[in-house]
């Protein structure tokens, strides 16, 4: 009697412990591993610091804490001369992993030279990164990879619009940079921001808040396939033509469109669509209902042409093609769907039939290789060791879009800052963010031209993330390279 009775309290104390247990994330902390890579055939040292570090209201209290990854070369004395980029993926909601592992850091994805997945998963050196010439720390923001909010004392946590919306992820990205900067002692280092799709909305706002609330000067501003949503999502004849650019680069890879301008290079292909898409279809498609039918036939024959749809299909839309459609349509009769954000992958779908693709070919690809990989990574590698699950994307909606004055406060940004420059990077194949979305909107960015010589604009041919094509890797981390090179080390009064 006793031992059965001695077995039951000894169950239940074990129940109780496991019942009691919380998973918890420390607030502030650091793991720090050593390694090293070759890039460019020289051999460099560096330690990763992977941790938290907390998010402060105004009354000093941790609301929240953001788990990042910081990597700085350890034969460097004196880094007042050393750059700083601090690098950002976008979603909104998306974790910062796919720059991390896939293009600027010391690691990326076992993939092959195209970027699809290879087994066994994994991560390998990467000769190209960036970090010979500039240390790196990427972000994950509230709700993001291992990020995450903070319950006060009574077990509330913060309001949600703290985080979630164009200006409130601005204001707090900005003080927690503030932070890390201070903790790391990187006040005198050149400094430089990296924002990938929607992170490149977040990086034009950070521009200018870091300079006006946090006396944070910056030297560059670096947008990879960057998100306008001055352009996306805006119902206008003028979004709906600067589609037309990317639809030709698509049918072009996917060889659907006529002889003699398949034949041709794309970069001999898209400057003639670009001209067309200003000069004519632009006025065209502002024309409406009021347009003559001869117009709207010739317009439609040349845009079918330039896209590889048929004649009819775009006179059934009234020449606006939407790019769920375009995405469904192309390769419809030979059987598959493209990707949205590279519409170098193909999909399958239950039907042929239908107006959108039942899944992004592309995003199940990447998730495919970088999820395993980004967990390995971290918990074997860099030794960061928690039972947190990583989200890959986090729940951070509804996400407030209202007042986006971005675009406006990088050019601001600019004005304020004789030192500050602007790379822009995107790929041809990119449906999502296009490419020539980009080129419009740092036009419109700078309406006066008077920046022309602080930005740069640079193509790859590949898509959204240019950068898992091996080819890419190494030309878009060159020009990332030449570009902090050319504007760190100024030498000269920042005055015009």
């Amino acid at each position: 009697m006793f031992k059965k009775l001695l077995s039951v309290c000894v169950f239940l104390c074990c129940t109780l412990a496991v019942n009691s247990q919380k998973l918890n994330l420390p607030a502030d902390s650091i793991v720090a591993t050593k390694h090293q890579v070759t890039i460019n055939g020289k051999k460099i040292s560096y330690q990763a610091n992977t941790g938290t570090l907390p998010v402060w209201d105004e009354d000093g209290n941790a609301i929240a804490t953001l788990f990042h990854t910081y990597y700085f070369r350890t034969d460097i004395e004196d880094n007042s001369n050393r750059p700083l980029l601090i690098s950002f993926n976008g979603g909104p909601g998306s974790a910062s992993v796919w720059m991390h592992i896939a293009y600027t850091g010391p690691k990326i994805l076992n993939i092959d030279e195209e970027g699809y997945p290879v087994q066994p998963y994994g991560v390998k050196d990467n000769p190209n990164s960036i970090l010979d010439v500039a240390d790196i720390v990427y972000v994950n923001p509230v709700n993001t990879g291992y990020s995450r909010m903070i319950a006060d004392k009574e077990g509330k946590y913060p309001d949600r619009k703290k985080f979630f919306g164009i200006n409130a992820d601005i204001k707090y990205l900005a003080e927690w940079i503030t932070t890390f900067v201070t903790r790391n002692n990187r006040w005198r280092s050149p400094k430089y921001i990296i924002g990938e799709s929607y992170g490149g909305t977040r990086v034009a706002g950070l521009s200018l808040a870091l300079q006006d609330r946090e006396w944070m000067y910056l030297n560059g501003v670096i947008m990879v396939s960057p998100a306008d949503y001055k352009v996306l999502r805006v119902d206008s004849p003028v979004s709906s033509a600067l589609n037309l650019p990317y639809y030709a680069a698509a049918a072009w890879h996917n060889k659907a469109l006529p002889t003699d301008l398949q034949q041709k290079d794309l970069l001999e292909v898209l400057p003639e669509v670009e001209n067309y898409t200003v000069n004519t279809l632009i006025p065209a498609m502002a024309k409406g209902g009021s347009i003559s039918s001869a117009e709207k036939q010739n317009v439609a024959k040349q845009m079918a042409r330039y896209s590889g749809l048929s004649e009819s299909s775009i006179l059934q839309h009234n020449l606006d093609i939407p790019t769920s459609f375009y995405w469904k349509e192309l390769l419809r009769d030979r059987g598959f769907t493209i990707g949205r954000l590279d519409s170098r992958y193909l999909g399958i779908d239950k039907m042929d039939a239908g107006n959108s693709p039942d899944y992004n070919a592309e995003l199940k690809s990447w998730l495919h290789s970088f999820t395993p990989a980004i967990n390995y990574y971290l918990q074997e590698v860099l030794k960061f060791k928690t039972d947190f699950q990583y989200k890959m994307f986090g729940d951070v909606h509804p996400w407030d879009l209202d007042k986006d004055n971005t675009r406006d406060n990088l050019r601001q940004a600019m004005a304020e800052n004789p030192y500050l420059n602007i790379l822009y990077q995107t790929g041809y194949y990119d449906g999502a963010t296009t490419y020539f979305n980009t080129k419009y909107s740092m036009w419109q960015m700078d309406q006066a031209g008077k920046f022309k010589d602080r930005i740069q604009f640079k193509g790859y041919r590949s898509g959204h993330m240019m950068y898992l094509r091996k080819e890419d890797l190494k030309t878009a981390n060159d020009d990332i390279r030449a570009f902090i090179l050319s504007t760190s080390n100024q030498n000269k009064p920042a005055k015009y």
